[in-house]
């Protein structure tokens, strides 16, 4: 299925699908043949099982846009403590993150996917005492995926665009992009999305599909996660934003844990149709 020129998939993780098999049967009942797929669940699975999973997920014929890896530990309780726990920023989870980003590479280019998106954490500004240590962090984990043939894009809306893009030109590494979700922007207080898609402009490596109204504290509360359409993304000027800057890769959909399920990607999938 394609939405103008992008080819729409879903995020595995918003169907709350048990296992490969249904991850499968959901996508193919929703009509689309592209995911963005988690990744982490699969490398903790011992080799026999992994490879019975990967089966189910090749034979369907379904085209993965990009891996995916979070953390554990991560904590989105509130911005406060993301902010704490997030990425590539705390200190003593940091070698085994790295360590899970890469084994999340190989499995990547085991299945042909180019691109490894994640959350970094949030970039502190260019002139913080904390940010060369996150530049050489992730400058580290995206010459390791390098080296896989594979390229690190970076999940948009914890910082500003302006300083993401900043953060990209400082890396000493040319293989780092984005992975922008439009909603994060709302979510997190971090600006604009569709003037943010003009700031990262030819960086957008991958995009997903969210919606979100903003909180009455942005950048200090979460903002609130809504159906896509019924929020404050403008989604007729994103599309016109990214063809702007000549973005034409895969739209993703992203439901937020309250929204999980194939019932509101339906509703997603229909309401972008309705768009033209």
């Amino acid at each position: 299925m394609r939405i103008r020129s992008h080819d729409l998939a879903v995020c595995s993780w918003s169907l709350d699908a048990p296992a490969m098999k249904d991850l499968v049967e959901s996508t193919v009942r929703l009509g689309l043949s592209h995911i963005h797929l988690a990744l982490g669940p699969l490398i903790f699975l011992d080799d026999k099982q992994k490879h019975f999973e990967l089966g189910q997920l090749r034979s369907s014929g379904i085209t993965i846009t990009a891996g995916m890896i979070g953390f554990p530990g991560e904590d989105y309780s509130t911005l406060a403590r993301i902010r704490l726990t997030g990425g590539f920023v705390p200190d003593e989870p940091w070698e085994l993150r790295q360590r899970l980003t890469v084994e999340s590479a190989k499995l990547a280019r085991e299945l042909g996917i180019k691109i490894l998106t994640t959350h970094v954490g949030f970039i502190p500004p260019s002139d913080h005492e904390l940010y060369p240590r996150l530049l050489k962090r992730v400058g580290d984990v995206a010459a390791a995926l390098a080296e896989l043939e594979i390229d690190l894009a970076m999940e948009s809306g914890q910082e500003p665009a302006s300083e993401m893009l900043q953060f990209i030109n400082d890396l000493p590494v040319r293989t780092v992009g984005v992975n922008f979700d439009p909603a994060n922007m709302i979510l997190y207080g971090a600006g604009d999305p569709v003037a943010s898609v003009r700031t990262l402009g030819r960086h957008i490596r991958h995009v997903h599909i969210k919606d979100a109204i903003a909180s009455e504290n942005p950048g200090l509360d979460w903002g609130q996660s809504t159906p896509v359409g019924s929020g404050q993304v403008d989604f007729v000027e994103l599309l016109a934003a990214l063809a702007e800057v000549g973005y034409t890769g895969p739209l993703a959909i992203e439901q937020e844990s309250s929204r999980r399920g194939e019932e509101n990607v339906r509703a997603a999938i229909e309401y972008l149709q309705s768009l033209g």
